[in-house]
C-alpha cells in the first residue's frame, strides 16, 4: 500500500524567496523614504526655474521718458562740479591780405546796343564757319590738303593739288525742293529703260531730310535717305540707309566719334564735316553757292563720305562749266567728279546748276563693272533767288 505525502502549506513559503509581507512592508518603507526626500528638496534647492530661462530672446526695447512728477522735499545737496580744464592755447594765423574788391561794371549803352539776330532765311541757310584766306605767298602744300588729307586746310585757286573739307568753308544750303528725275542704265548685260526718280529734299533751317530713289518697272536701282541736323559745318548727318529689298543703315555716334553699321561692318573714325551719300550732294552745292569764286576749274573738295559699310574720303574735282540739254530744258553748269582711286570705288558725276542755287539737275553713277545709272532732270525748276 503506496503511501501519500501532502505538499507543505503555502504560509511557510518557498525557500529562498521573501514572504509576502516582507515585500509589503519593503515598499511601504520605499514610498516612505520617496516622500520625505521630495518635501525636503523644495527647501533645500529653492524654487523650479521656469522653462523659459533656457530660451535666448534678443528684442530692442524703446524706454518712454518718465512723466514728470512734484519735486520730493526737500531736495539733495547738488554736488559741487569740477572746474573746467584750461583751454589750450591756440596756435596763432596768419594775416590775411584782404582781396581787393571788383570794379563795378559799366552800365551799356542803350544806344549802342545791338539789335536782335534776323530769324534765318529757310530757303537758303548760310553755315557760319569761314576758314581765313591763305596768303598769295603760301606755298600749295602749306595752304590746302592733299586728295585723302584732313581738316583745315583752304582753297588755293587753280590748284589742282589743294584741297578743302567740305565744312570748313561758308556755305548756303539750298531750301526744301522736289527733283523729278528720268533715267537710263545699264545692269549686267541689260539696259535699263523707263526709270523714273525724284530727289525730295527737306529742310527747315535747323534739321534736314533727303532722299533720292530711282526705279523701274519691277525693281528699285537706288534708293538713299538722309536725315541730320543743319549746323554751323553745315549737314551734320546722324543716319544714312540704302535699302533695295532690305534697309542697311550706317549712323553717326558723334559721342563717341564713330560712324556704326548695321551689318556689322567695323566701325570707323567720324571726321569732321563727314556727309554720307546722299547729304554729300546738297553740302558741295551749298559750299558752291555761298562762295562760287573759291572753287575754279581744277580745285579739289574732299569730304569724308559715308556709305552703308565704309566711310572713306571722297575727293571732287571741280571742273568747268558745261551747257546741258536735259528733258526739263537746257541748263549752265559746274561738273563735280569724283574719280575712283581703288579697285571697285564708283564714279560719281555731278552737275550743279548755279541758276537754281547749285541744285543737281544731273546725277550718274557708274559702278567698277561698269553698271551705270544716269538720273536727269525732267521737270522745271521755279526761279530760285540770285545768290
Amino acid at each position: 500500500m503506496s503511501t501519500h505525502v501532502a505538499p507543505p502549506p503555502l504560509s511557510l513559503g518557498l525557500p529562498g524567496r521573501p514572504s509576502w509581507r516582507a515585500l509589503a512592508g519593503l515598499t511601504l518603507a520605499v514610498a516612505l523614504a520617496h516622500l520625505l526626500l521630495l518635501g525636503l528638496a523644495p527647501m533645500a534647492i529653492g524654487p523650479e526655474p521656469s522653462p523659459l530661462a533656457s530660451k535666448f530672446i534678443t528684442r530692442t526695447i524703446v524706454i518712454a521718458p518718465p512723466a514728470a512728477q512734484a519735486p520730493a522735499a526737500p531736495a539733495a545737496v547738488p554736488v559741487a562740479a569740477k572746474p573746467p580744464p584750461p583751454a589750450k592755447p591756440r596756435r596763432p594765423r596768419e594775416a590775411s591780405v584782404p582781396r581787393p574788391k571788383p570794379a563795378p561794371a559799366p552800365v551799356p549803352d542803350a544806344s549802342a546796343q545791338t539789335p536782335p539776330p534776323e530769324t534765318p532765311d529757310q530757303t537758303a541757310q548760310a553755315a557760319t564757319a569761314t576758314a581765313p584766306e591763305a596768303p598769295a605767298s603760301a606755298p600749295a602744300a602749306a595752304t590746302g590738303n592733299t586728295a585723302g588729307g584732313t581738316q583745315g586746310g583752304t582753297t588755293t585757286a587753280g590748284s589742282g593739288a589743294s584741297g578743302t573739307i567740305a565744312g570748313t568753308q561758308a556755305l548756303r544750303i539750298p531750301g526744301s525742293v522736289t527733283l523729278d528725275f528720268e533715267a537710263t542704265g545699264q545692269k549686267g548685260a541689260s539696259p535699263q529703260r523707263g526709270v523714273f526718280g525724284e530727289l525730295v529734299w527737306l529742310q527747315d533751317g535747323t534739321r534736314y531730310d533727303g532722299r533720292l530713289t530711282l526705279k523701274a518697272v519691277f525693281f528699285t536701282l537706288l534708293n538713299w535717305h538722309s536725315t541730320g541736323k543743319i549746323g554751323p559745318s553745315g549737314l551734320e548727318p546722324e543716319r544714312y540707309s540704302e535699302s533695295r529689298k532690305a534697309e542697311v543703315a550706317s549712323h553717326f555716334a558723334r559721342d563717341q566719334g564713330q560712324i556704326i553699321f548695321s551689318n556689322n561692318a567695323p566701325p570707323v573714325p567720324l571726321q569732321p564735316g563727314a556727309q554720307d551719300r546722299m547729304s554729300v550732294m546738297m553740302q558741295l552745292g551749298g559750299l558752291l553757292a555761298a562762295s562760287p569764286g573759291r572753287y575754279p576749274a581744277g580745285t579739289r573738295i574732299s569730304v569724308q563720305t559715308v556709305g552703308v559699310r565704309d566711310g572713306d574720303v571722297w575727293v571732287f574735282e571741280v571742273g568747268d562749266e558745261e551747257q546741258l540739254s536735259l528733258p526739263a530744258g537746257d541748263f549752265t553748269t559746274r561738273k563735280l567728279t569724283r574719280t575712283p582711286r581703288k579697285d571697285f570705288d564708283r564714279k560719281l558725276e555731278l552737275w550743279l546748276a548755279p541758276r537754281y542755287g547749285y541744285l543737281p539737275v544731273r546725277i550718274r553713277q557708274t559702278e567698277a563693272n561698269g553698271d551705270f545709272a544716269d538720273a536727269q532732270l525732267r521737270k522745271p525748276l521755279p526761279e530760285a533767288p540770285a545768290n
